[in-house]
């Protein structure tokens, strides 16, 4: 069955005990895994057969990923850990834990193979390290500004980490070498009276035959702190790196992009909040959504699953939402 994002609707709703952060469903699409304000993960069964608790982070969890094969978890947040966790056990404790970072880690992607695991954050250095044994492999660097976004490309040749400078950093992932830095200053803004950076690369996203690079955030921030700005992707030709056209959404002036992937039916999903939480609809060619899915709560995070049906939303009133693209059955 094709998507169909005008059909959209909750299909849903799991509640945990906090806002809800990062979320992430597992390869098989049997479970879907989310991060809290109360430093917990939650995992929930979509057939409703069961809930559990991940505890052991020290603050909040920012990111999360799960290996091909379903089996481990990983985890990242305020704490400087990597935490690997036994995603299929009935009570999972931490496997192991890895110190990986001077402050935040924002952002972990997983290469394609499964093998390596990249991490970001506010120390401004990108790391690789191997999943099997949690060793360090690599360390790249480069960037002035706090990481906000790791994602490697899907050959698996390159990795890519979005800055709050606005700079998009390629390296070669065999050899840690710079290959280029693209240009992504519309997401950046320094606002000289309240004295801030803001904004950022907040999200990276490929199209699946790697010829199209798509980053998110916001811009047009008059006001960084009373949260005024509006929601920008930047799409880029990858062997160019040039920008091909911005998808923006009208009338909407204070939520951001918190997250983007483009769908296998040749979309791209946004889901965005602020002071509200949506999921937009864009085609590649086009400047505006052709369509625009309002969730009943603001977003903060976002997962499709692998039927290409569902997308999972994170929302701060302590919701995890499934939303179906298909007519309702």
């Amino acid at each position: 069955m094709a998507a169909d994002p005008k059909q959209a609707h909750v299909a849903q709703e799991f509640a945990a005990g906090a806002p809800l952060m990062a979320c992430r469903f597992d390869p098989a699409g049997g479970r879907v895994f989310a991060t809290a304000e109360d430093r917990l993960i939650y995992r929930w069964d979509l057939a409703g057969e069961g809930q559990a608790t991940l505890a052991g982070h020290d603050s909040w969890i920012f990111d999360l990923v799960l290996t091909p094969d379903g089996q481990t978890l990983i985890s990242a947040g305020g704490d400087d850990s990597i935490i690997f966790w036994p995603a299929a056990e009935a009570a999972p404790k931490p496997a192991r834990r890895v110190k990986a970072h001077q402050g935040w880690i924002r952002s972990l992607a997983l290469s394609p193979d499964g093998k390596l695991l990249a991490s970001g954050g506010n120390d401004r250095i990108a790391r690789l390290w191997s999943v099997a044994d949690g060793s360090k492999v690599r360390e790249f660097t480069g960037p002035a500004l706090d990481i906000y976004s790791v994602l490697f490309h899907p050959s698996g040749q390159w990795l890519l980490a979005g800055d709050l400078e606005g700079k998009i950093h390629q390296w070669e992932v065999a050899t840690g070498k710079v290959v280029r830095t693209l240009d992504a200053a519309e997401l950046h803004s320094f606002n000289d009276g309240q004295g801030v950076h803001y904004g950022g690369v907040r999200a990276l996203a490929f199209s699946p035959d790697g010829k199209t690079l798509i980053a998110g955030g916001l811009h047009k921030a008059t006001n960084p702190l009373g949260n005024v700005q509006q929601p920008i992707a930047l799409r880029y030709e990858w062997e160019s790196g040039k920008i091909l056209r911005n998808h923006v959404t009208e009338g909407v002036t204070s939520e951001r992009i918190w997250s983007l992937c483009e769908h296998p039916d040749g979309f791209l999903v946004g889901c965005l909040g602020g002071a509200k939480g949506h999921l937009d609809f864009w085609k590649p060619a086009d400047e505006k959504p052709y369509h625009v899915f309002a969730l009943p709560n603001t977003a903060r995070g976002m997962s499709l699953h692998p039927d290409g049906l569902r997308v999972a939303t994170t929302h701060h009133d302590k919701k995890l939402r499934l939303t179906r693209l298909a007519a309702k059955a």
